[in-house]
């Protein structure tokens, strides 16, 4: 995955809660929906299909992966967590390397409802990118981040990580991962960068550096506010494209 560009969906229905410990994660086997990456925007309950139990099962799987590690994710443990009969997730994902895959597919899902589509910056009226509203979409959806889905942002390290240690996972997830960065690369032409690769290479890490920082590094507890990651971003952007982005 990548920097943020473009908000969660589930048919599972709402989580039990139970006590919480000091970093907010349940401690009786479960956790408040707004821990959970998939938080926020749940499908209401209907008749379930196979998209919707694959969304269940992709949620479930990231809501251990946030919660007990990659060490906790099994197909069993999925069974239990989603409230399916035991062997479902087996049935769904026969291997663990199809399991992670599962996890990855959805946790794309959800990364890409951060920011709704109407939410993303147009073109003037030349064809180029209006570089003011880019800054906001890009500083809305990094306090979206880190207010609203910080278990997101834990559930993508989980499965970054692995995918450092398992090939077939470091391509999967890769891929599933590209989606996010052709758009930003083509925003960043639009908005005058004469190197739009290199460019969206910077300012996603940047971004990426940011979130780690602020939800699972040192600055864990100092979330910046919006208008703060504005101007973060609109210096960044003014670095790169020199005049064409407003100084806030």
């Amino acid at each position: 995955m990548t920097a943020p560009t473009a908000s969660p969906t589930s048919s599972s229905g709402s989580s039990a809660t139970g006590s919480r410990d000091a970093a907010g994660f349940s401690t009786a086997g479960t956790r408040d929906a707004a821990d959970s990456p998939a938080a926020g925007t749940r499908d209401a309950a209907g008749p379930e299909t196979p998209a919707s139990r694959a969304e269940r099962i992709g949620d479930a799987a990231l809501d251990l992966l946030v919660e007990r590690g990659m060490r906790g994710l099994t197909h069993r443990a999925v069974d239990e967590r989603a409230g399916l009969p035991q062997g479902s997730t087996s049935n769904h994902a026969r291997t663990r390397q199809a399991l992670l895959e599962a996890a990855v597919r959805r946790q794309v899902q959800l990364e890409a409802r951060v920011l709704t589509p109407d939410e993303m910056p147009g073109s003037t009226g030349d064809g180029a990118m209006d570089t003011t509203a880019l800054v906001d979409a890009l500083a809305l959806a990094l306090h979206r981040y880190l207010t609203d889905h910080r278990a997101l942002l834990v559930s993508r390290y989980e499965l970054a990580l692995e995918a450092t240690r398992r090939p077939e996972l470091r391509a999967f997830f890769d891929t599933a991962g590209s989606v996010f960065h052709r758009p930003l690369v083509a925003m960043m032409t639009a908005a005058g960068s004469r190197e739009p690769e290199r460019h969206a290479l910077s300012l996603i890490a940047w971004s990426e550096g940011l979130m780690f920082s602020c939800a699972a590094g040192s600055f864990h507890a100092a979330v910046p506010s919006r208008t703060e990651l504005r101007t973060g971003v609109g210096e960044l952007l003014r670095g790169m494209l020199g005049g064409r982005t407003p100084a806030p």
